[in-house]
């Protein structure tokens, strides 16, 4: 084999290297080639090996994925009473199936940039006509237009927007702290309600509490002092048949003397007892009595003249 044969072999191999290298390529998983020839559109290429054309004659224009991709956008309007507002969205969207790839590629060249237009034109026009409180309760409304309005217009290049949210809502900085104050005012307020009531519970049940207090204590003075008149009644009773000839007014008389003599042993006795000047001779008992008969006898009078009492007199008539 003379030299010239072996630098054709090699010269060979290194160019049916070359053109196998550039004829082979691989599609990944969830991904579609689109091959063009000569600048124009020949076919899709799914995952896997394929052969082209070499020398430039096919080539890989792009590869598009079929994977679920995200846009996040932040859009600031202002609100129905005059607050602006910063709306964070995240926009889902797809090229649904190998069919969708040839319109997704060739009708439309930015379809980020497109889609960030009509998110801020369906916010813009949605948001103005909402007060911030609507905004914040009806944000699954405003996503559900803005995912509607794009898959309306986007559906026409091959995609779909799978989903739309609504992930923040962020006020002015200064009407976020004044709607703070306004909640922690109400906040403190029905605390400040809760107070009240608890107050008022108390006082009630403090005041029915000493309603029935009272009562009970009424009911147990009544008690006694009907037990001690039994108690003189039949003290009475036992010492006129004991002592024949004795009048209850003795008996009154001694009963109110013996009540005298322990009402002093009781102050003497007791140490916390404040100093009480009282007379404590014989003839001071007497005038006790004495005082004792008089105040009955007064309150008899008045008793009596209270009841014969019938009304004015009337003056009469010359």
């Amino acid at each position: 084999m003379t030299i010239g044969l072996i630098i054709f072999l090699v010269v060979l191999f290194f160019f049916l290297l070359i053109l196998l290298a550039s004829s082979l390529f691989t599609v990944e998983q969830q991904t579609i080639a689109i091959i063009e020839r000569f600048g124009k559109f020949a076919r899709l290429a799914e995952p896997g090996l394929h052969i082209r054309i070499p020398f430039g004659i096919e080539r890989v224009s792009t590869r598009q994925s079929l994977r679920v991709r995200q846009l996040d956008l932040a859009v600031e309007t202002k609100t129905k009473d005059d607050v602006f507002v910063v709306l964070k969205l995240a926009i889902q969207y797809c090229i649904p199936s190998k069919n969708n790839v040839y319109d997704a590629f060739y009708k439309l060249v930015e379809h980020t940039t497109q889609m960030n237009s009509w998110v801020f034109d369906v916010v813009r026009s949605k948001v103005p006509t909402m007060k911030l409180d609507e905004v914040f309760e009806n944000k699954d409304e405003i996503a559900d237009d803005v995912k509607k309005s794009l898959q309306e217009r986007m559906a026409i290049y091959g995609w779909e927007i799978v989903r739309a949210l609504v992930n923040d809502i962020e006020p002015d900085a200064k009407v976020k702290d004044a709607m703070n104050e306004v909640n922690r005012q109400q906040r403190l307020r029905s605390a400040a309600e809760a107070q009240g009531d608890k107050e008022k519970i108390l006082v009630i049940k403090k005041a029915e509490a000493e309603a029935e207090s009272k009562r009970l204590q009424g009911e147990g003075i009544a008690n006694q002092r009907r037990a001690i008149i039994n108690g003189y009644r039949d003290s009475i009773q036992n010492f006129q048949d004991r002592i024949q000839g004795a009048s209850a007014k003795e008996v009154m008389d001694l009963v109110a003397l013996t009540q005298y003599f322990d009402t002093l042993q009781v102050l003497g006795g007791d140490a916390r007892a404040k100093v009480i000047f009282l007379p404590s001779n014989p003839g001071a008992a007497g005038d006790f009595l004495n005082q004792i008969r008089m105040a009955f006898a007064s309150g008899l009078e008045t008793q009596t003249a209270d009841t014969n009492f019938t009304g004015p007199v009337e003056p009469k008539k010359a």
